[in-house]
């Protein structure tokens, strides 16, 4: 089994674009949505939900008014500004809570306890291309590295179980704790940028990343006709550090009207959408990106088989 993680250093590049794209062209495959924290491969695969579970990473601090002597002890020892003192005892801002337990600790009287917190769900779904494990976590909240692994251990667990062979992952952009969840362990991180100033410094940011984890790594340079000398300075990078260029997708406005109709890009089919599939023809993006997966393909074959 292999896994290909698809992320890039910053958001908007086409990420979630490509990775709905080798939805459809790759065979016996399980698919990941890691970017929890705004999750929107759904919108394109529009998954039916099977199995949908609580994520409980969280704990928040919570008081019993029979117990408490309004000392404001709690009050004075929160660092967050989360505990106002109101009406004689301290009422709790949830929000403001970073459930870090001073508080509980610090009462005198133990009328202060911390109490687990749903901070998301996590969903088994089914979608035309294959099963799909994704998430959504609530506003503010965090332990988003945390969701990621649950995520990701729950589709290794499907494709063992069914006897997939490819595990392709949308993960998060930039280089926080949930793109190092999603990284650990992948056999190919496929970095997704474009020719802006900052499309290329945050693909070496994240470059940085993979080759600290010793993760492989190629990438795919997005609407690479929009600014050449752009194009051509990431092009130098990549080759100067020996990444790969995978592939180079240009503009096309058929990235757009495929989006906007929650259609995979390649099977958005040359002005002709309702009759749109995977042998139409195809923009020059789409025939881009398929030329992109037969390269990743390669790349993910070696000593294992193809897919």
């Amino acid at each position: 089994m292999k896994e290909l993680l698809v992320i890039s250093g910053k958001g908007g590049t086409g990420k979630t674009s490509v990775v709905a794209s080798f939805a459809a062209l790759a065979e016996n495959k399980v698919l990941v949505d890691c970017d929890v924290d705004a999750a929107d491969l759904h919108l394109l695969l529009s998954p039916e939900v099977v199995e949908s579970h609580e994520f409980m990473a969280s704990r928040q601090a919570t008081v019993d008014v029979s117990k408490c002597t309004g000392c404001g002890h709690c009050s004075e020892v929160c660092r967050f500004g989360a505990i106002a003192m109101a009406y004689g005892h301290p009422t709790i801002d949830p929000i403001s809570c970073e459930g870090c337990t001073v508080c509980s600790h610090i009462c005198p009287e133990g009328a202060i306890t911390m109490v687990d917190v749903m901070s998301g769900h996590w969903y088994v779904s089914r979608t035309r291309f294959g099963p799909m494990v994704h998430a959504k976590l609530k506003a503010a909240e965090e332990n988003s590295g945390k969701l990621v692994s649950q995520v990701r251990r729950k589709a290794r667990e499907i494709a063992e179980s069914q006897g997939h062979e490819l595990i392709i992952t949308d993960g998060p952009p930039g280089v926080g704790c949930p793109v190092i969840s999603s990284i650990s362990g992948v056999d190919l991180a496929l970095i997704v940028t474009e020719p802006t100033v900052a499309g290329v410094h945050d693909m070496e940011r994240v470059l940085d990343l993979t080759c600290h984890f010793g993760v492989e790594s190629a990438v795919c340079i997005n609407k690479c006709d929009l600014d050449e000398a752009n194009a051509e300075r990431i092009e130098d990078y990549c080759c100067a550090r020996g990444i790969e260029i995978a592939g180079k997708i240009p503009f096309d406005e058929d990235m757009v009207r495929a989006v906007v109709r929650g259609e995979p890009p390649v099977l958005y089919g040359d002005g002709a959408p309702d009759c749109a599939g995977p042998d139409s023809v195809a923009g020059e993006a789409a025939q881009a990106i398929r030329q992109l997966w037969d390269r990743v393909a390669v790349l993910l074959a070696r000593d294992a088989g193809s897919f």
